[in-house]
């Protein structure tokens, strides 16, 4: 069964696709409302490895329709969506959401 993923952070570069899924994903552009962005330090070194990046993006929910995140939404299957689950640290909780196009999907957002 194929599963939908919203990435708006490291999830859409290459080296983490690769280093996390084994392959390049294929996704579409698509727009979370009611969510903005924010910063978190990653201390994690798994996840630093791959995104060499000290802060990822969270998205926190604002319940604003004017809020709005930009991102890509892939589909990819149910053991993908295990491996996206250990890549992303505790900060963040996966939840399902429904995106200005009507898919509904998963993201991860602030716990």
């Amino acid at each position: 069964m194929k599963e939908l993923l919203f990435s708006y952070g490291t999830l859409q570069l290459k080296k983490v696709q690769l280093e996390s899924f084994g392959r390049e994903l294929n996704g579409t552009k698509e727009i979370l409302t009611g969510y903005k962005l924010e910063q978190l330090e990653i201390t994690n070194k798994t996840v630093l490895d791959k995104s060499q990046q000290n802060f990822h993006p969270i998205a926190v929910p604002t319940h604003d329709p004017n809020d709005q995140i930009t991102g890509t939404l892939y589909e990819i299957s149910e053991e993908e969506l295990k491996q996206a689950d250990l890549y992303e640290v505790n900060d963040y909780k996966r939840v399902k959401a429904t995106f200005h196009s009507d898919k509904q999907g998963w993201v991860y957002v602030k716990s």
